[in-house]
């Protein structure tokens, strides 16, 4: 094995422990000596890998962006690319910065033949959106709400202006064209709804959590509006 196939490798493995691992059991998955091993992390540590480790402990690979060089081909830094450029175009202040940030990192670790494709893609977001209406809460307090699983308490304007107050269990936020939307689960009507966030006057935590695992409610939700897990329609074929 090279030493760069050897390095991905301990990567991967690294990846899949929840747990601290000693540099014995990670030499022996490897079949190599302890002292190959101390070389790769510390080689692993220094391309920018959050790699940590404590004597008589172990080592664990904690949450964080690490691509090294080679792992992107052009079309892949290009499908990345146009990503975060329709992100940049269509998601509040939070995500762009998120998506300028992200871009930034990936760049940062390119092959010269990637970098090419990063500074002359040959595909393009389009046009950026039109002005997004304006929301009186921010939606900071919605990730957050997402997040937690909490229950939240909203005062809503329908398209008519007429005001009802709902209490919602908000599994994801929507970018649409020309508005943004809360996925949620709606106590009022007991059955899933989408809510403008524009029309949304005010909110309020319940200090509750909801029910059941967010990704289960989600994954029913995709099943009703016939859409799979990347937000695609997929219509019955029966």
């Amino acid at each position: 094995m090279s030493r760069t196939s050897r390095l991905l490798t301990l990567l991967q493995v690294l990846r899949g422990k929840s747990r601290p691992v000693t540099a014995a059991v990670l030499a022996r998955e490897l079949e190599v000596s302890e002292r190959t091993l101390y070389r790769d992390i510390a080689e692993l540590t220094a391309l920018g890998a959050p790699v940590y480790g404590e004597a008589g402990i172990g080592y664990v690979l904690r949450s964080g962006l690490f691509l090294p060089p080679l792992m992107l081909n052009a079309d892949e830094t290009e499908a990345i690319v146009l990503g975060l450029r329709y992100v940049d175009q269509r998601g509040d202040d939070v995500l762009g910065k998120a998506a300028a940030d992200a871009l930034a990192k990936i760049a940062a670790v390119l092959t010269p033949a990637a970098q090419e494709a990063l500074r002359n893609p040959t595909v393009m977001p389009g046009p950026s959106a039109c002005a997004y209406p304006e929301n009186v809460v921010p939606l900071d307090v919605f990730r957050q709400a997402i997040r937690e699983q909490a229950k939240l308490h909203l005062d809503y304007a329908d398209a008519k202006q007429v005001s009802s107050q709902r209490l919602i269990w908000p599994l994801a936020l929507g970018f649409m064209n020309e508005a943004r939307v809360i996925v949620a689960w709606c106590e009022l009507r007991g059955a899933y709804r989408t809510f403008r966030t524009d029309r949304i006057l005010a909110v309020s935590a319940q200090g509750e959590v909801y029910p059941g695992r967010r990704s289960d409610l989600l994954r029913t939700w995709r099943t009703l509006m016939q859409l799979d897990e990347h937000g695609r329609f997929t219509p019955d074929k029966n």
